[in-house]
């Protein structure tokens, strides 16, 4: 399995729950693996690249590639998880208004453009394998939320419209492509005053990143071998 956005909050509950299952799993992410990580495989499977950057992009899929090839070449996971929503001052959201082009296409590029760059790159590996795609959508695609920013928002909201075109377009080779759309989950990641969105949840709490990571698990297995064009929402009824 790949998995973007690997070094903390749901990417890292994401790695946890892969590998107790015995999946090698392949981590990116911007910087390079922490020494201090208790992973054993980490070093080995671990790769740096800036999603930001189309050209690392692109060098990163030839990586893969070549890592997989000599395996079979067989990707039976792709989980599109990395993301960023810059802030403004004092960690300000930033709206449309006041939201630069430069952040804009930096957000888009990260949030939408690697997905399908990397689904495209590496399409024969999954087909090899009859794999699944996952990408990780948001709440804030679906809705104007007080913390997430415009940019952040309506690249999420993109990525949902892209599920379901995949979905459909790599449905006939075999691949299925699913999106998993979290709420409010405990991460580091967190702003302040999200204690006042957590009393409008109707479970009354944030989620884990634990109880992401075993949705993304159960979309790249066999338990949801008819589930394609999908995206789960896990906010605890923050939607409805």
């Amino acid at each position: 399995m790949l998995l973007t956005g690997a070094s903390r909050g749901i990417g890292h509950a994401t790695v946890k729950r892969f590998s107790a299952a015995g999946w090698r799993v392949i981590t990116c992410s911007r910087h390079a693996f922490p020494e201090n990580c208790p992973w054993e495989m980490g070093p080995e499977d671990h790769l740096q690249v800036d999603l930001a950057d189309a050209d690392d992009t692109r060098r990163a899929i030839a990586e893969v590639k070549g890592r997989l090839a000599a395996e079979g070449g067989v990707l039976h996971a792709l989980v599109n998880n990395a993301g960023i929503s810059p802030k403004g001052p004092g960690g300000a959201r930033m709206g449309s208004l006041d939201t630069s082009y430069e952040d804009w296409v930096r957000v888009f590029q990260v949030n939408f453009f690697a997905s399908i760059m990397l689904a495209r790159g590496l399409v024969d590996e999954l087909t090899k394998a009859r794999g699944s795609v996952v990408n990780v959508t948001s709440i804030a695609g679906s809705r104007v939320h007080p913390f997430a920013g415009a940019a952040y928002a309506t690249s999420k909201a993109a990525l949902a419209a892209l599920t379901r075109e995949m979905a459909a377009d790599f449905g006939p080779l075999g691949v299925r492509v699913n999106a998993i759309s979290p709420g409010e989950i405990d991460t580091s990641i967190l702003s302040p005053g999200t204690e006042k969105i957590v009393e409008q949840i109707p479970m009354r709490r944030l989620g884990t990143p634990d109880e992401v990571a075993k949705a993304i698990y159960f979309l790249c297995t066999d338990a949801s071998s008819y589930v394609n064009g999908a995206e789960l929402h896990i906010n605890g009824g923050q939607h409805v």
